[in-house]
């Protein structure tokens, strides 16, 4: 055998050998790629399933607390139903007595409806007394998207208050001082919040009188509760 023959077929061995390496060492990174990759995969889908679980029970955790005073709020509810005051106010007989909680404090803003109970409740069947004007004003933004007035005697535009929560109205009668004491006595026992921001009464005849007042009545927005879908990220 030739020396030059035997060291051409080392260096072919070797050169063999180094592309069989190279080849092994390529899969290799492959499969140490791959696997990296659906470890990392891993790791974030099982952090991800982690918060899931989290909010799950973050969510059963509320949902068993609300169901737990249930039954201290149905008892505190029978008990109002007993309440004589508030049965004695029941505007219908066939109403439960919470329903008088409800109507002192309605969840929307009916103008029209206060209107309409101080012109046929709180102002009516007095002896002696006259309407002469009763304006009350729809909620801005809530009613009506610029200020105005409803009014059974009048068409004045008024703007009304700052708070979108209160419903603001003014009347003006005329009568005698029981017919003025009867008028603030319906105010003062309506089962609806109502505040007298201005009282004012000025003579006409030795026997009558005018009262002008301003005040106002209230609503809180009815707060809905219910079940949402959460995109956890």
């Amino acid at each position: 055998m030739q020396p030059n023959d035997a060291s051409i077929r080392k260096r072919t061995q070797i050169a063999q050998t180094s592309r069989m390496m190279f080849i092994w060492v390529a899969i290799v990174s492959i499969i140490v790629g791959f696997a990296l990759v659906g470890a990392i995969f891993l790791a974030k889908k099982l952090i991800f399933n982690e918060k899931v679980l989290a909010d799950k029970a973050t969510t059963v955790k509320i949902l068993r607390a609300d169901n737990a005073i249930v039954p201290e709020l149905e008892d505190q509810v029978r008990v109002l139903d007993t309440n004589t005051a508030l049965i004695s106010a029941k505007a219908n007989p066939t109403d439960q007595a919470v329903q008088v909680i409800l109507d002192a404090l309605p969840s929307d803003a009916n103008s029209l409806a206060l209107g309409a109970s101080l012109q046929t409740k709180l102002l009516a069947n007095i002896p002696g007394l006259t309407i002469n004007s009763l304006d009350v004003n729809p909620v801005v933004g809530v009613e009506t998207s610029t200020a105005g007035t409803l009014s059974s005697a009048s068409s004045t535009v008024t703007p009304t208050g700052s708070n979108p929560n209160v419903i603001t109205f003014t009347f003006s009668v005329t009568g005698n001082q029981t017919a003025f004491k009867q008028v603030l006595t319906n105010l003062q026992l309506s089962i609806r919040s109502i505040d007298i921001t201005s009282l004012q009464i000025a003579s006409q005849t030795a026997t009558n009188q005018i009262m002008t007042v301003q005040g106002q009545a209230f609503y809180e927005p009815a707060v809905q509760v219910q079940l949402t879908n959460e995109t956890v990220r």
